[in-house]
């Protein structure tokens, strides 16, 4: 089937318009909010668990989702999807081990608790090394959104990474994590709205579900294939779930900013539930993609070229929003919890410690701008490279740098031995293997040691004792083992003293206290509540719902305009209860904490 590809047309790019003004107007209403550090940084423990679970969920991929897994998904077929449900297992782990632990912390800042918990010096150690790893993984981020909107737009990627970052950086900027949340469900509507258009249609093109699945080559829809084993999945697991529970500040900064541990747990079961639908639903379409299109030189344009050539008018617009919404609520916590680091872990703790609150939310906010700036510039000096090698790139990153940070970290919050010289001397050995493996794979092109593991550069693997394991995650394993057996060395050396034991249990009477046990909780149980997401959520989903039936009444017909007017009916009456069961649960109030 012969499809032309469409440009941006009028409709299209008043959906856009649209999309970005409510946004900003999401965000100019949180604006006036913010009184204090902790309502910026975390809403004051008052984000509710559904916003907070869909917002996790949102913040945990982004655009380059759109184009790694469906590249994936139309070279080896649903792989791409299981590579993505690996997080399944993964949020079970850190929500249902950690996430109450980080609740319990009582902290405005992801590392926060490592000084009380083992000393300063380990704190700083995971801030320097921290943010410049998040801004690296952020300016991927926004080079394949920049890539995916150039595509489409046809403006240069340079212009696109630039108004994609600029956008973002407003809006975060304004609204703190109130507008991170809200902006990220409304992003969801938009996101689930837009997936909800192109699945049917490539479906529709492809000649139907039958069709895909018996043109497809034998093995297509296997969990698993030779490229991507279960050598390869289970140990990915290990790596998103070590990830989402100590280094993934975002992700984590949802778990802390509600209101108590059974709010934790409802976070972690919308996670879970999504994870387990989004992912099929959002990669089905490449599937079709390889009879749509059935030849492509880079597998990872295959979304945004289904995109062109079968929307028609105003639904391209709708789906170039969606896309960016996944990017924009990635980067928007990224931006945010990086600034609360900076602010919480570097202002306040090393430069001004008794600087007012007024002070430190603006400090937050310039350090918000420097934040997005710098990913922003990293983003336009990135060199062009497939998608799949972006995939490589970003896991690669992650298994140097999860293992010598997660483990003193996980460790630190179950167990009381680990003093916090054993936890530097462990980061540093697990790092300093990292790197070194790293530096092996970039600049040999072999390399074996006589213990049976080799280094073979031209099929980036490597051999364990005859089982071939991928780079990404030898290097992950290889700084997790290190990490911890110096650790555990170390202690069973120098074990802890009386003063940091004493140090020790002070910190765990936080994590053994409920909420509601401490003083410093009843400001947030006993709080009145001035902000009702309900409704401005509601007011949102029926706005979007009445600019896509306007714009696919006048601008579409046949089978089109039937998916379009049934997706804006059912964001119209989404809108209407979310404000009525906002009127039930939730009333309205004007005071202010």
């Amino acid at each position: 089937m012969s499809l032309a590809s469409k440009s941006l047309s009028f409709p299209d790019w008043v959906l856009i318009v649209f999309y970005f003004a409510l946004m900003l107007g999401v965000s100019l209403y949180s604006y006036r909010y913010i009184q204090q550090l902790k309502d910026y940084f975390k809403g004051g423990n008052r984000i509710p668990w559904w916003l907070s679970g869909v917002s996790f969920w949102m913040t945990s991929f982004s655009v380059a989702a759109f184009v790694f897994y469906p590249s994936l998904c139309y070279k080896y077929g649903w792989v791409g999807i299981t590579l993505l449900w690996v997080a399944v297992p993964a949020t079970i782990y850190s929500a249902y081990i950690f996430g109450w632990r980080w609740r319990r912390l009582r902290v405005n800042s992801p590392v926060e608790f490592v000084e009380e918990r083992y000393n300063g010096t380990l704190r700083q150690i995971f801030v320097w090394q921290g943010v410049p790893v998040k801004i690296v993984d952020d300016s991927l981020k926004l080079f394949a959104t920049g890539k995916f909107v150039s595509i489409i737009t046809n403006i240069p990627i340079t212009y696109s990474i630039a108004l994609v970052g600029g956008i973002i950086m407003i809006c975060t900027f304004l609204g703190g994590l109130w507008a991170v949340t809200i902006t990220d469900f409304i992003q969801f509507i938009v996101l689930g709205a837009g997936l909800l258009v192109i699945l049917p249609l490539s479906i529709y093109h492809a000649g139907g579900i039958i069709k895909i699945f018996e043109s497809t080559p034998e093995g297509f829809f296997r969990l698993t294939n030779d490229e991507f084993p279960w050598s390869y999945v289970l140990p990915l697991i290990i790596l998103y779930a070590f990830s989402w529970s100590s280094i993934n500040w975002s992700l984590i900064q949802r778990y802390y900013c509600v209101r108590d541990e059974k709010e934790v747990q409802k976070v972690g079961l919308t996670v879970i539930l999504l994870y387990i639908i989004g992912p099929p639903v959002m990669f089905f379409p490449a599937f079709a993609g390889k009879l749509i299109v059935p030849e492509l030189s880079d597998a990872g344009d295959i979304y945004p070229i289904l995109c062109s050539k079968l929307l028609p008018a105003g639904m391209l617009g709708l789906l170039i929003s969606a896309m960016f919404s996944a990017t924009m609520s990635t980067l928007s916590s990224d931006f945010n919890v990086c600034a609360s680091v900076i602010t919480q872990d570097v202002y306040r703790r090393l430069l001004r410690p008794s600087a007012h609150e007024k002070e430190l939310v603006w400090i937050g906010r310039i350090s918000t701008l420097l934040v997005g700036l710098l990913a922003v510039l990293i983003a336009v000096l990135l060199s062009r490279g497939k998608a799949e090698n972006m995939f490589r790139v970003m896991v690669t990153l992650f298994g140097v740098a999860t293992g010598p940070v997660a483990v003193p970290m996980m460790l630190g919050m179950v167990s009381k031995r680990y003093p916090g010289r054993s936890a530097v001397i462990g980061f540093c050995m697990g790092t300093l293997i990292g790197l070194l493996l790293l530096y092996i794979q970039l600049g040999v092109s072999s390399f074996r040691w006589p213990i049976g593991i080799a280094w073979v550069a031209d099929k980036k693997e490597w051999l364990l004792w005859g089982l071939v394991v991928k780079m990404e995650i030898f290097m992950f394993l290889t700084t997790t083992i290190i990490t911890y057996l110096f650790m555990e060395l170390v202690t069973l050396l120098f074990p802890v003293t009386v003063t940091e034991r004493n140090k020790i249990g002070k910190f765990f009477k936080k994590i053994e206290n409920p909420i509601g046990k401490l003083d410093e909780d009843k400001e947030v149980l006993e709080g009145k509540e001035y902000f009702s997401p309900y409704n401005i959520v509601g007011a949102c989903g029926i706005l979007i719902a009445i600019a896509l039936f306007l714009v696919i009444f006048f601008s579409t017909h046949g089978i089109e305009r039937i998916i379009g007017i049934t997706i804006s009916a059912l964001s119209f009456v989404g809108g209407i209860l979310f404000i009525y069961f906002g009127a039930l649960i939730e009333p309205y109030n004007t005071n202010r904490v």
